[in-house]
């Protein structure tokens, strides 16, 4: 599933392109996990303004509107000049006057969602139960400390839950606690100020070295060249079970985690 690093990759690769664009035309395939919420025809004539991220979610400022797109577990973006005919699994195309920008999605999880602002109640619904993003000034150490120190869930369960700090999605999560020190079942709240510090600056480095490789790809992801990401290739611990640890050579172990998979080192990871 494409995680923060993988929708900022996206941001990054079509955000300028686009900007001032004006819509020509909307076309929609197969439906997607929620309808556009607008019919096509009246999106055409709209300027593009900016393009946004918020957690996993982009945000495509129009000249009235937005729209929410969400890659969900197999999408991705394409945006070029000309894109081949439309195929089966191309559910959404935006074409403009600089360029059309379409949504390939084999599993039809992803979104795009038109609507009337940020204060729209499908917009808060989506948007407003989100934790501070983690590349900004605003994922300050002190409150991040109480959060941690609030909570008896796992360390690694809370990161994936989003409220705390948005964007730790799986893969990085395991990468981010072995770069703490911290194993993924330790309790949050025993996390004392000292690990939780490393914690904090893993979680900043981890993503934004993952962004500069391009995100990961295991299954589906490319970015808007359609180029794969790089950073599973530099994984510590990630889809590494059985292989030894890049640090200690020990083994690295395998665990689940609320059906996720979770990797960790015993030996760099003692508690």
């Amino acid at each position: 599933m494409p995680e923060l690093p993988e929708v900022e990759v996206t941001r990054r690769g079509f955000a300028e392109a686009i900007r001032g664009a004006e819509v020509r035309a909307v076309l929609l395939g197969k439906p997607l996990r929620w309808p556009l919420g607008i019919a096509p025809g009246l999106l055409a004539g709209r300027r593009v303004r900016e393009v946004r991220r918020r957690g996993k979610y982009l945000l495509v400022d129009l000249g009235e509107g937005l729209l929410l797109i969400h890659l969900g577990m197999s999408g991705s973006l394409r945006f070029a000049a000309e894109l081949p005919e439309l195929g089966v699994h191309d559910h959404f195309e935006m074409q403009t006057d600089q360029g059309t920008l379409r949504l390939h999605d084999p599993r039809r999880f992803g979104a795009v969602v038109w609507v009337a602002g940020e204060d729209d109640p499908l917009a808060r619904k989506l948007l407003g139960g989100l934790g501070v993003e983690p590349l900004e000034e605003a994922f300050g150490f002190d409150a991040f400390h109480a959060g941690l120190r609030a909570s008896r869930q796992p360390i690694k369960q809370l990161l994936l839950a989003g409220k705390l700090v948005v964007g730790v999605g799986n893969i990085y999560a395991s990468e981010v606690l072995f770069l703490a020190g911290i194993r993924p079942t330790t309790r949050a709240s025993a996390i004392g100020p000292q690990r939780a510090r490393r914690l904090h600056a893993a979680i900043r480095d981890v993503l934004a070295r993952a962004v500069e490789r391009g995100g990961s790809t295991l299954r589906d992801f490319s970015g808007v060249d359609g180029n794969a990401g790089h950073f599973q290739l530099d994984a510590n611990v990630y889809g590494r079970d059985g292989l030894p640890c890049r640090t200690c050579g020990t083994p690295v172990r395998l665990l689940r985690q609320g059906q996720r998979s979770t990797y960790f080192c015993v030996r760099c990871q003692r508690a």
